[in-house]
C-alpha cells in the first residue's frame, strides 16, 4: 500500500468534491498567460493541463480583475472578467481542465490597494516601494462599487464553467487584506473599527455571491492568518512586535469567515513589506504554516489548505493525518514539477524534481523585472509551447564536458531528445559547486537537486565519466557531433596582500573544522552571505566586508527580494555586523585590514578570514580545442559566474537546439 495513500483521498467543499489533497494555488504568470486580447493564452492553458494530468486535484489559477469602475487602471493587466474575450478563452481552459477530473476555482480580486503606485485602499498608506506617494482612499461608494464587481466576477466565473471562486485576498496586504486590519485600515465609518467592521467587505461580498449564484456555489478566501510586520516596508523575523494581523486574530477571522458563509480557507502568511513570510524562500523551514494552519483548522469546519514552504510530501501526509490541514497548496513545487502529485501516488517521490526556494524564475521575474514566469530548475516552466523539449535530429553523439548542474543538465536534456551522451567529470562526483550550495543547513533542497540530476542521468543511459579530465585526443576518440563545455568556474583570488592567510570560500563550506570563533567574510554576495549565516548560527562573532554600498547587489546575480530581505533581518537577529562600502585592503595576522571609500583604514580582528570574492571562468577549451572542427557551445558558468537559473537554462536551451 502506498504509504501517501490519504492525500490521494477526496474531501469536500461545499458540494464539489476535490478527487485529492494537492492544490496548484494561484500566481501570477506574467505576459505568456494572456493573448493580446486579454484571454488566457495557449501556453497558459497548456500549463494548467499539464498540471491536471499531473494530478493536481484543485486549479486555482491567479487573480483575475474585476473591478472596472474605481481603479485608474488594471495593475494585473487586461485580464478583467467581464472582458468578452476573456471569458471565452475561460470555458476553454475550464473545459480543458474538465477533462482530466481536476476541478478549477476562479480567484477574484476587489484590488491591490497601496502594493502599487495610483490605487487605492482604505485609508491613505504609504505606497510599498514607492517613496513619496500614497495611496488614496476609497470612498464608501467605491467600495461598494467594488463589492458588486467582485460578485458579478463570481457571476461570470459560473457561468464560464468554474467549480467555484476564492476571493483574493486577506492576504499578502492586498485591498481586502488593508481593508481586514487596523494598522492600514484607520477608517470610522462602517467599513473601519471593530474587527467585524473591517471585515464587512468580506461578508458582503458572500453574501452577495450566494445571493446571485445560489448556495451551492463554493466561496473561498485567501487568507494571510499572521502577517509579520512591524512597520511599513519592515518584516518581524519572530514575529514579535506585530503590528498587522497576529495569529489570534487571524484564528478569530478565521471562525467569522466561516460564520459568514465562506466554504474554505487558503490560508498563508506575510505582506508585501513581509515579503519572506508571504514568498519565503530556502531561510524559511519546509512546513513551516503547518502550525499556524492548524490553529485556524482547530477552530472551523470548513477544509483548510495550506500554501508557502509546503512541498515536503512527508509533512503534509503527517499534517493531514492529524487532522491539522486538509489539503496542501503548491505554488512554486508546481512550477518546478507539474507531474508532482501523480509522483508521490505511484510512490515515485524520488523523481519530484524540486523547488529550490530560491525565487528566481518565479518571484523575481514577475514582480521586480516584469517577465514572464518561469522556474530556475525547470526551465519549461509556465512556457511548455514555447520551450518544450524538441524531439532529436538523428542519431547524433553529445559530449559535454564538466559535471556541475549546467553539465547534468545539458546531459539530461539531449539524453531526453534521444541523443547518446557521455559526460566527463574531473572530481569524483557529480554536482560541481551546488555541493558547496547545498552544504549549508538551510540549502538542503539543493542537495536534493543535486541527487535528482544524478538519477535521472543515470535512469537516462548518460555514460558518466569520473576523474576524468579529457584532453583533445579523448574527445577526438569519442567520434562526437557535439562538444558542450561546462567547465564552470574557480574562485577569484584578487591581488591583496596577505590573501593566501585567508580560507578559501569553498575551501570553509566544505571544512567548516578550520573556522574559528571569530570570522570575517571577505565578500556580501550569496556565497559570502550565507557562509555568513551558517556561521552565526552556531553562535560565532561574524562580520562582511563588502566593496559594494550593499549586500547581495552584485550584477545579474543580485538575491531577489524576499531573500535579501530575510538575510538581512536574519544577520540582525544573530548579530553579524555588515561593513558595506569597505573593501578588503590586506590580511594581517591578527585580522583584516579594511578600507573605506574616503581611504580610511582599520584593523578588523578575528580568527578566520574566509576570502569570498567570487568566481572565473576557467580556462577557454572552445579555443583549445578548435583544431577539433567541431560544434562546440560553452554553457553555465563557462560564460562567467552566474546563478543556478543562469546554468541551467543555458544548458538546457543549447542541449534542445543542438
Amino acid at each position: 500500500m502506498n504509504k501517501y495513500a490519504a492525500l490521494k483521498q477526496p474531501y469536500m467543499i461545499g458540494n464539489v468534491t476535490i478527487p485529492n489533497r494537492f492544490t496548484v494555488i494561484p500566481m501570477t504568470m506574467g505576459a505568456l498567460a494572456y493573448d493580446e486580447g486579454g484571454g488566457f493564452s495557449d501556453n497558459l492553458i497548456n500549463y494548467f493541463e499539464l498540471r491536471a494530468k499531473g494530478g493536481f486535484g484543485l486549479i486555482i489559477p491567479g487573480a483575475a480583475g474585476t473591478d472596472y469602475h474605481v481603479d485608474p487602471y488594471s495593475a494585473l493587466g487586461p485580464n478583467v472578467i467581464t472582458n468578452k474575450h476573456w471569458q471565452e478563452r475561460a470555458k476553454v481552459l475550464t473545459d480543458t481542465i474538465h477533462r482530466h477530473d481536476t476541478k478549477i476555482f476562479c480567484q477574484l480580486t476587489m484590488g491591490l490597494g497601496r502594493n502599487y503606485p495610483g490605487l487605492p485602499g482604505p485609508s491613505e498608506n504609504p505606497v510599498w516601494r514607492t517613496p513619496g506617494q500614497v495611496s488614496p482612499e476609497l470612498t464608501k461608494e467605491q467600495i461598494r462599487l467594488k463589492i458588486n464587481d467582485v460578485v458579478e466576477g463570481a457571476m461570470v466565473a459560473k457561468e464560464c464553467g468554474y467549480d467555484g471562486v476564492e476571493i483574493h485576498a486577506m492576504h499578502w496586504g492586498y485591498l481586502l487584506d488593508q481593508m481586514a486590519m487596523a494598522f492600514y485600515n484607520r477608517r470610522e465609518d462602517e467599513y473601519g473599527g471593530s474587527l467585524e467592521n473591517r471585515l464587512r467587505c468580506a461578508k458582503e461580498i458572500v453574501e452577495g455571491i450566494h445571493e446571485k449564484c445560489g448556495r451551492d456555489f463554493p466561496v473561498g478566501m485567501r487568507l494571510g492568518l499572521k502577517t509579520f510586520i512591524k512597520d511599513y516596508d519592515k518584516a518581524t523575523l519572530t514575529g514579535e512586535e506585530e503590528v498587522g494581523r497576529t495569529l489570534e486574530e487571524g484564528v478569530e477571522i478565521s471562525k467569522l469567515l466561516e460564520s459568514y458563509g465562506y466554504d474554505f480557507l487558503d490560508v498563508d502568511t506575510g505582506t508585501y513589506d513581509s515579503f519572506y513570510y508571504a514568498c519565503p524562500p530556502m531561510y524559511n523551514p519546509q512546513g513551516f504554516m503547518i502550525p499556524l494552519a492548524a490553529k485556524a483548522k482547530a477552530v472551523v469546519k470548513i477544509p483548510v489548505i495550506a500554501g508557502g514552504r509546503m512541498q515536503d510530501y512527508d509533512l503534509a501526509l503527517e499534517a493531514i493525518e492529524k487532522d491539522e490541514i486538509d489539503a496542501v497548496g503548491l505554488g512554486r513545487p508546481s512550477l518546478a514539477d507539474p507531474d508532482y502529485p501523480n509522483k508521490v501516488f505511484n510512490g515515485e517521490t524520488e523523481k519530484i524534481r524540486p523547488c529550490i526556494g530560491c525565487n528566481m524564475g518565479c518571484f523575481r521575474r514577475c514582480v521586480e523585472t516584469g517577465e514572464p514566469v518561469s522556474c530556475a530548475v525547470n526551465p519549461q516552466a509556465a512556457r511548455e509551447l514555447v520551450l518544450g523539449l524538441k524531439a532529436g535530429e538523428g542519431n547524433k553523439k553529445v559530449v559535454v564536458v564538466g559535471g556541475g548542474v549546467a553539465g547534468m543538465e545539458a546531459a539530461r536534456t539531449a539524453a531526453l531528445r534521444g541523443y547518446r551522451v557521455t559526460l566527463f567529470e574531473k572530481s569524483d562526483h557529480l554536482g560541481g559547486h551546488i555541493v558547496e550550495a547545498g552544504a549549508h543547513e538551510f540549502k538542503h533542497e539543493i542537495r536534493k537537486l543535486n541527487e535528482w540530476y544524478q538519477r535521472e542521468l543515470k535512469d537516462l543511459g548518460v555514460d558518466i565519466k569520473l576523474e576524468h579530465e579529457p584532453c583533445i585526443n579523448c574527445i577526438r576518440k569519442q567520434e562526437a557531433d557535439v562538444i558542450i563545455l561546462a567547465t564552470g568556474t574557480n574562485e577569484a583570488h584578487p591581488p591583496i596582500p596577505g590573501l593566501e592567510k585567508a580560507l578559501p570560500s569553498l575551501d570553509a563550506i566544505d571544512h567548516p573544522e578550520k573556522i574559528g570563533t571569530t570570522v570575517i567574510v571577505a565578500g556580501g554576495g550569496l556565497v559570502g552571505c550565507e557562509i555568513a549565516l551558517d556561521e552565526a548560527k552556531k553562535g560565532k562573532d561574524v562580520m562582511i566586508v563588502e566593496a559594494l554600498d550593499d549586500i547581495m547587489a552584485a550584477g545579474g546575480a543580485s538575491a531577489p527580494y524576499p531573500n535579501k530581505q530575510m538575510i538581512v533581518d536574519l544577520f540582525e537577529h544573530y548579530g553579524v555586523k555588515v561593513y558595506t562600502s569597505t573593501r578588503l585592503s590586506e590580511v594581517a595576522e591578527e585580522g583584516a585590514i579594511v578600507e573605506k571609500t574616503d581611504g580610511s583604514k582599520e584593523l578588523l580582528k578575528a580568527d578566520t578570514i574566509i576570502s569570498a570574492l567570487g568566481f572565473k571562468p576557467t580556462p577557454n577549451l572552445k579555443e583549445e580545442w578548435a583544431e577539433l572542427n567541431l560544434p562546440m557551445y560553452e554553457i553555465g558558468d563557462a560564460t562567467g559566474a552566474g546563478t543556478i537559473l543562469k546554468a541551467i537554462w543555458d544548458a538546457y536551451e543549447v542541449a534542445n537546439s543542438i
